[in-house]
This record gives C-alpha cells, sequence and structure tokens, in this order.
C-alpha cells in the first residue's frame, strides 16, 4: 500500500481571471465563498458542481486566493480534482469557465461528464 501526501492549498489553483470572476460573483449574490465538489452526472460519470455558499460544509477544505475569495473543496472529492487548474476565458464572444484536471481519463463528446484516474 502506497500512501499519497498532498498540501490542499497546492490542490486547487485558480487563475487571476477565474478569481475575479469569483469575486464579482460573490459581490452579486451576497454569499461569502466558493465550493468545488463533483456529482454523478452524465454519460461518463461526472460533472463539476461551483456554487456560491455561505459557509463551509463539515471537513470542506479551505484554499484563500491573494484576492481574498474563500474557495471550498468537498474533501471526498479532493484526488480526483488534485492538481486543477480553474480558469476563466473568453471562447469566442463567450466567457466560460474551465477545469483543467489531469486527472481526467475520459470525458463524454457534449464535454457534460468525464471519468477520472
Amino acid at each position: 500500500m502506497s500512501v499519497e501526501t498532498f498540501s490542499h492549498q497546492q490542490a486547487i489553483n485558480v487563475t487571476d481571471s477565474a478569481a475575479r470572476h469569483f469575486e464579482k460573483t460573490l459581490a452579486k449574490t451576497g454569499k461569502a465563498a466558493i465550493r468545488l465538489s463533483l456529482k454523478e452526472s452524465g454519460c461518463t460519470g461526472y460533472k463539476y458542481v461551483i456554487d456560491e455558499v455561505d459557509a463551509a460544509e463539515e471537513n470542506d477544505l479551505k484554499i484563500d486566493l491573494d484576492n481574498g475569495v474563500k474557495v471550498f473543496v468537498a474533501p471526498e472529492n479532493l484526488k480526483a480534482l488534485q492538481g486543477t487548474v480553474v480558469d476563466y476565458v473568453q471562447q469566442g464572444l463567450n466567457f466560460n469557465l474551465i477545469m483543467n484536471n489531469p486527472n481526467v481519463a475520459d470525458s463524454c463528446g457534449c464535454g457534460e461528464s468525464f471519468s477520472f484516474k
């Protein structure tokens, strides 16, 4: 058996663009933080869930961004999300949150769901 260790502060990275987007979103909604988790969905297995929340759920891991935004990560999803970079990019005329997750093994054709290693 092997044991993998990592710092949760480095498990998820958020680009400056995504951090500014989260900051604006929280200002509009009046919520205190962003929470990242996964939900079983689609034909491949899981989808990302990004919620604006007032407080962490029990055992959530907390990541403080440089701009003061708090990001909570569901602990049961940390292994699947480890190394993920959250970015906010312009694609054509639209801006989208993009999850660059190195743990994705497969994704469905429409991009709705994914499976992880």
